[in-house]
Order: structure tokens, then sequence, then C-alpha cells
């Protein structure tokens, strides 16, 4: 039986009568016989019979061709401020923030030009830089209705997925036109090996899409028009730097956990346990080694401890637990998932950065640098020397442009304004936007907490709280002074002056621990984050309010972080409200900070100079140390006085 030819495809046959040279002869007559044969066939092409096209198929094309369209509007062309360089980003907010590269951001320097497809040339400014993860965010400047491209769920993608790239390879986007090429997962939860500690490609996809010098940066797409990835490394043919199909791309999953971080204008970090991992006799991933001073050992981790998840992903391989740590931030908590004695546990972890701050800004400011490890595939900056050796001459604004036909003002005035929002200062990519974060926080703060500032700017203010215990009616009351503070609760008395260190009352890892997150946060209330001490914006950090332990479930909160007396101060806001849902107090390394949860803020009876008024307030108070609840307060009042109270001794 013939096989039916499939009606998703188009035969060209030829047509009757058309003879075909036999190439059965000896080999000298083959290739003119091949010859004469292909120029039949070309002579004959008018008169071939063409099969009609499945409208399936058409239907399916249209829509590839549109998605292709859409998302290329949202592919930026990336220059240095002189048109030289040329990496590849991708629009993610309608008000200018992209995704692009670390090494493609930092070749470039903190002011860029970037173009799009509608031919209009941006002035742009780095914003932050996880120099680690090889992701750089940045913002263009010029309008407030950028194309955007989603980001999606890299978790579903399997291998054998239909996939395109789109950036601007060898700089031939002269004109801004994105170059597409189109492919296939070929693999996932791939791992490439950093180069020094930098540049680490974990847990990434693998395409066969072409990924040449000057994609990096671009996005990978899925057939829905979403970011799956962004492409960053590939493998080349030695001597023609021309891509041989392995191409790599850090997956959307490590862009969402990071995209909100790189916000704060920082240098982000990733994370590292504070153990390390290896692979018993029959084959369960295990705890080699930790350190005593790590969260993970202070929330019971041990050596020999079989590990079974980490972040809530099944680890079944030493590799696989690399991969996902490689994804992580530093100062996240995540679950782990461990088996100890045939019991299974899930701890709750603080994780570490895999570089101090110092350390970290001493190898950005210094470029690209460490030595590359040998495992490693040929690194980003190498694989895009050639490219930004060259520089491409970029569209002017002339009367012929897309910008003077819009009647639109010329991008090339946002020079200026660019030039303004770069604000160095060490340890940040552009200290500009983490101002911009704080003071965002502090106006709510205002809006929502003025009536709990005295008029006169030099009063000193007393917070008097009462409340009782949770669940029972033993009172508590805390007494908040411009330089004493005291807590009672029944007949017990704990007292502190400004003189004592916070950091020896977070080491006792008492009651006292409530006594200075409040005393935080009345000076907050009152003088604004830089009055309260050296303050900076660290990004968005999941807070675990319940027992709940999923980190897909957890709340994203803006935190800011304050060296105050000899401690450090976390404060965690959602981003509607100006008082902090979670106070957390740091004070030696090694130890449990303090942690205040508000679990409920509700209207609280509020009496100013014997004026009675309703307040939203916290109503509901948790401290802990580590993961256990210590005490459960409830509000019941609030009474605010100008007349400073005289520091209470302290009971033996």
């Amino acid at each position: 039986m013939t096989a039916k030819p499939s009606p998703a495809t188009t035969y060209l046959l030829p047509p009757a009568g058309l003879q075909l040279p036999s190439c059965k002869a000896g080999l000298s007559r083959v290739i003119p016989l091949c010859i004469a044969l292909l120029l039949q066939l070309v002579l004959a092409s008018s008169s071939m019979a063409e099969i009609p096209v499945d409208e399936d198929v058409l239907a399916a094309q249209a829509l590839r061709v549109e998605v292709m369209q859409r998302c290329a509007a949202a592919t930026v062309a990336v220059f240095g401020p002189d048109g030289g360089g040329g990496g590849s980003g991708v629009l993610i907010t309608p008000d200018g923030f992209a995704l692009t590269n670390y090494h493609v951001s930092s070749a470039c320097g903190d002011l860029m030009r970037c173009g799009l497809n509608d031919g209009r040339v941006y002035d742009a400014v780095i914003v932050g830089v996880d120099a680690t993860g090889d992701v750089s965010l940045i913002r263009l400047w010029g309008r407030e209705d950028f194309p955007v491209a989603p980001l999606g769920d890299s978790s579903t993608v399997r291998v054998g997925q239909w996939c395109f790239a789109a950036g601007n390879p060898f700089v031939l986007a002269t004109n801004l036109q994105p170059s597409i090429s189109m492919g296939i997962i070929s693999g996932i939860n791939r791992y490439q090996y950093p180069a020094g500690t930098l540049l680490e490609y974990a847990d990434c996809l693998q395409t066969d899409a072409a990924i040449n010098p000057g994609n990096s940066g671009g996005p990978l797409f899925n057939l829905a028009g979403e970011i799956i990835g962004i492409n960053g490394r590939c493998s080349f043919e030695k001597r023609g730097r021309v891509n041989v199909g392995v191409g790599y791309a850090i997956s959307a999953r490590q862009l969402e956990y990071f995209q909100e971080m790189l916000a704060s204008g920082r240098l982000v970090d990733h994370a590292t346990l504070g153990a390390t991992v290896s692979t018993d006799d029959v084959g369960r991933v295990v705890v080699s080694n930790i350190l005593s001073s790590s969260d993970a050992y202070r929330r019971g981790l041990r050596y020999g401890d079989e590990i079974l998840e980490l972040a809530n992903r099944e680890v079944r391989t030493t590799n696989r637990f690399k991969n996902i740590l490689g994804t992580l931030p530093k100062d996240w908590r995540v679950p782990l998932e461990i088996r100890r004695d045939s019991q299974r546990r899930t701890l709750l972890i603080r994780l570490d950065g895999v570089h101090t701050d110092q350390e970290l800004a001493e190898l950005v400011s210094s470029g690209l640098g460490g030595k590359e490890d040998p495992h490693s595939q040929e690194t980003p900056s190498e694989s895009e020397q050639d490219t930004q050796e060259k520089k491409s001459e970029l569209p002017t604004d002339d009367e012929d442009s897309p910008a003077s036909k819009n009647g639109q003002e010329s991008p090339l005035d946002t020079n200026k304004l660019a030039k303004s929002m770069i604000v160095p200062r060490e340890g940040f990519a552009n200290y500009y936007f983490n101002a911009q974060q704080q003071n965002a926080i502090w106006q709510r703060t205002q809006t929502q907490a003025s009536v709990l500032r005295s008029e006169d700017a030099d009063a000193a203010q007393t917070w008097q709280l009462s409340g009782q215990l949770a669940g029972e009616p033993t009172p508590i009351e805390v007494e908040l002074g411009a330089a004493a503070a005291k807590l009672k609760i029944g007949s017990r008395v704990l007292a502190t002056n400004e003189s004592d260190s916070v950091a020896d009352i977070v080491g006792k890892r008492n009651e006292g621990g409530l006594v200075v997150a409040l005393r935080a946060l009345k000076e907050y209330v009152e003088n604004g984050p830089q009055l309260l001490g050296d303050t900076i914006y660290l990004g968005k950090i999941p807070v675990y309010m319940g027992r709940d332990t999923q980190l897909k479930e957890q709340p994203r909160m803006e935190v800011l972080q304050t060296l105050w007396y000899d401690a450090k101060v976390r404060m965690s806001f959602t981003s509607q409200s100006g008082l902090p849902s979670l106070i957390e107090v740091f004070g030696d390394a090694g130890q449990d900070p303090v942690e205040v949860y508000i679990d409920q803020v509700a209207p609280l009876e509020l009496t100013r100079e014997g004026e009675a008024s309703q307040l939203n307030f916290p109503t509901r108070l948790r401290l802990q140390y580590g993961t256990e609840p210590l005490l459960l307060m409830e509000l019941k009042s609030l009474a605010i006085t100008d007349t400073p109270t005289a520091p209470a001794e302290a009971l033996p």
C-alpha cells in the first residue's frame, strides 16, 4: 500500500513526461547527469503541481510570526555610550526596566545606549548587578509605555520543546531589528562552572537555537512569547567562533528570584548553605561538613543528615543540590527537608552569601576577574570579545527617524537625565535606585504613622503600650522612653538603658528582645530611616508569617536594613504598608536575631495628651528566636506623652 502524504506538507512533483536521467552509470557520469537533472527540474518548476497546505499549518505559522514580532518589540540592542560593545536585553516593565547579562553591562559601563526595533535609541543606566549569576538589571529612559515580554515558568520547560532566541548577534542589528533563531530545548537543569566565583550558570537551560556573540543578555522565549531564560553562554568552533548548537540560558526561575533584589541597586550575591554535601556509598546526598556558626547548624542540621529537598525541590544528586542552591539569593530563608534515623524533618534555613560584601565589591570593581575553572566552557566575556571590539553606527534622530515622524521628543534629550540618575557608592551598582526605594517606604510610613510623631521635633516622646499575654490574663506593659525602656510581664520587670549593648540583649535570648525591637520601631517612626542609622534597601525577601514552609506561597516583603548602635535591624514591609510586618535585630555573628512578627493589625485605642482616638496599629506581636515562639502579646492600647521618663534601673 502506498503511504498517503501528510496534508500538513507541501510536495512539488515533476510534471508527466519529464525524463529523469539515470545515475546508475559510472562515477565519471554521475556528476554531469545529476547537474542535468537539477537543470531540468529548475526549467520545469513553472509547471510543477502544488498540493494545498492545511489551513491549520498556515494558522500556526501566522501565530508564530505574530508572537515573534511581539517579542522582537521587547528585545533590546545594548551598546556603550559611544556605540561600542554590543549585546542584547529584554524589557520586562513598561517604565523601562530590562534584563541583560552582567558581562554585557560591565563592558558597556553605567551609562548605555539601547535600541528597539521601532528604530529609536534610548539612554539607559545600570540598576543592579548579580555578577555571580551573570545578570544585570538596567533601566531605559524616555517613555512609560515600553513594549514588554512576560517572565514564564521555566520549571515547566521540557527537553524537545520549541523555543526561539532574539538578540543582536555579531552586531548585525545596525537597524535595530533583532535576529530571531528557532530551535528546541536540548537540556534542562544544566550546570556551567564559574570563572573563579563569578558567572556561574546553575540550573540553566540548554538549547540548539543559534546563540552567537552579541546574543548575550537577550531573551529565550517559548512559543507563547514568554521569557524562559536569558541567553549568556555558548560553545563555539574554535577557529571560526561559530555556534555549534550548544547554548545556555539563565532560567526564568532564577531571574524571578533575583529581579526584585536587583531593583535595590545593589551588588547582589548568591547563597551558600554553610554546609557541603556529598554522595555516600548507597547514593544518598548527605551532609559532609557544616559550619557551627551557620544558621543551618543552629536550626539543627548535622553531619551525616540526608538531604531530601531544598527550597521545596527534590534533591537526588549533589549536582542537583548545587543547581538549586545556585539559583537562590543571599539572605533568603528556604525550607530544607532532611532525613535522620528514618525520621523526616523540615528546617527553615537563612542562607548566607558566597562572598562577603567587600569581596564582592572588589571583584566587580576589577571587572570580570577570577581564574577560569578548568571545567568551564568558553566564558561569556571571551565569547563577546570579537563583538565588543566593534562599534555600531546607531541611528540618529534626524527628520526621517521614527521619533521625528511620531512627533515625539528625541530620546537623546534624556542623556542629562540619565546621567543624573547614576549615584556611585561602594557596594552598589547604582545607589540612586536604593535611595528611591527607601523614600517610597518612608512616604508610606509618614502617611500611616504621622499621628504617632510629635509636632515639636525636639520633644522627647514616651510610648506606653498595654496588653496581655495571648490566651491568658497576664498583663504586659512596655514603656519606651527617650533613653530607657522597660518591660513588665505580670510582676516581673526587665529594664534597659540607652547605654546598654543591644547585641548583648539579643544574645540573652529572652523577652528583652521585644523591647529592643519596639525601640527600633519607635525610633524609625519618629526619625525616619536615615536618622535611625546607616540604612539601605535590601530588596524583596520571602517572609514566613505562619507555619507553612512552601517557598512559593510566602509573601515577599520590602526590607530595610539599618546599622543601629552595635546591632543591625531589618524591617520587612508589605508593598501597601508603612509599618513593618517583621522586625529583626541582629547581634553578634553566629547568634540568632530577635524576630518580632506583627501577626495582626487592627484599630487600637490611642491616647495622646488626654485625647483618645483610633489608630490602625499592630495588635498581636510574636517574639521568637530561630523558629520557635517565645512570647505572644495582644496589645490593647497605646499612650503617647512628650514627657521623658527617667532611666529605669535594671533588676539584679
